[in-house]
C-alpha cells in the first residue's frame, strides 16, 4: 500500500502523490486510510505547505475504486465508507498549513471531492474536474458537496452537482474552482514549482495563521468566534525570530534621520 501513496518531505514542503496511474489513481479504502494517516502523522511537523497530486498525466484521482467498493451493499457499510472517506478528507481540511491540489489530469467524483477538500487547486491545461456522482445515482460521499458549495456558493455549487458537468481546467478557473492553470505545452512539474515558489517563501508559523483565517471563513465562523485564535497566532508570529529578522532587514534599508 505504501507504493500507492508516495510521501516525501523537504525544504518546508510535504509532497503526497497518488501512485497508481495505470488505474487512474483510484481511491480505494486502503488509499483513503493511508491519506488520513499521512496528513495526521505530519500535523506537528514544521512544514509551511503541502502538495497533493497524482502520478502520470491522465488522472489526479478518478474517484472511488469500484472494484474495491462494489461489495459494500448495506446501509451500515455505506456509512462506514462515508466515515472512512470523510475522515481522510477531514485530515486534509484540518492540516495546519495550506494544502495545494495539483490536478495533473482527471479529477472525477471522489477525486473532485479530494481536490475540493484542499485549500488551493491548480491544474494542467488538459485537466478536467467533475462532481459526477449523479451519473451513479449517489450524492457526494465524503463531504465534498459542502466543500464545493463553500467555494462557489450555493447556487453554482448546486448547479454543478445537479448537472454532473465535467469542467475543463479553463472553465474551472473561470468559476473560481481552480486558482491557476498551466499554459498549453508547459511542463506541469515546472508550472507547479513556479506556482509554489512565492508560497514557499512564507514561514510555517505565518502559513498556519493564514490557513486558520481562510478555514474559519470557509466554515462560516463569525468574527467573535475566531478572534481569540487569530490573536494567539498573531502573537506567536510577531514574537518569532523570523519576524524580527525581517523587520531588521527593512530598518537597515531606511535612511537615518
Amino acid at each position: 500500500m505504501s507504493d500507492e501513496v508516495l510521501v516525501s518531505a523537504g525544504e518546508g514542503l510535504l509532497r503526497v502523490t497518488l501512485n497508481r496511474p495505470e488505474k487512474r489513481n483510484p481511491l480505494s479504502r486502503a488509499v483513503l486510510a493511508r491519506l488520513r494517516g499521512v496528513f495526521e502523522a505530519h500535523r506537528g511537523d514544521e512544514f509551511g505547505l503541502a502538495l497533493l497530486t497524482g502520478a502520470g498525466e491522465r488522472s489526479f484521482a478518478a474517484g472511488g475504486d469500484l472494484r474495491d467498493l462494489e461489495q459494500l451493499r448495506t446501509p451500515a457499510q455505506a456509512r462506514e465508507l462515508y466515515d472512512l472517506g470523510n475522515g481522510a478528507l477531514q485530515a486534509i481540511r484540518d492540516f495546519p498549513v495550506p494544502v495545494v491540489a495539483a490536478l495533473n489530469g482527471l479529477a472525477l467524483g471522489g477525486g473532485a471531492e479530494l481536490a475540493a477538500a484542499c485549500d488551493l487547486r491548480i491544474a494542467a491545461a488538459h485537466a478536467r474536474i467533475g462532481f459526477v456522482h449523479g451519473t451513479l445515482n449517489i450524492s457526494p460521499a465524503w463531504g465534498g458537496g459542502s466543500d464545493l458549495v463553500a467555494i462557489l456558493g450555493p447556487a453554482r455549487g448546486l448547479e454543478l452537482l445537479c448537472s454532473a458537468r465535467v469542467l475543463s481546467a479553463a472553465e474551472a478557473q473561470t468559476l473560481g474552482l481552480v486558482e491557476a492553470v498551466a499554459a498549453e505545452g508547459e511542463p506541469f512539474a515546472d508550472f507547479v514549482e513556479r506556482f509554489l515558489a512565492p508560497l514557499r517563501k512564507q514561514r510555517p508559523q505565518v502559513m498556519r495563521a493564514f490557513k486558520w483565517q481562510a478555514a474559519a471563513r470557509k466554515l462560516g465562523m463569525a468574527r467573535g468566534e475566531t478572534g481569540a485564535r487569530d490573536r494567539e497566532l498573531f502573537a506567536q508570529a510577531w514574537c518569532h525570530a523570523d519576524h524580527w529578522q525581517a523587520a531588521a532587514n527593512i530598518l537597515k534599508k531606511e535612511p537615518t534621520k
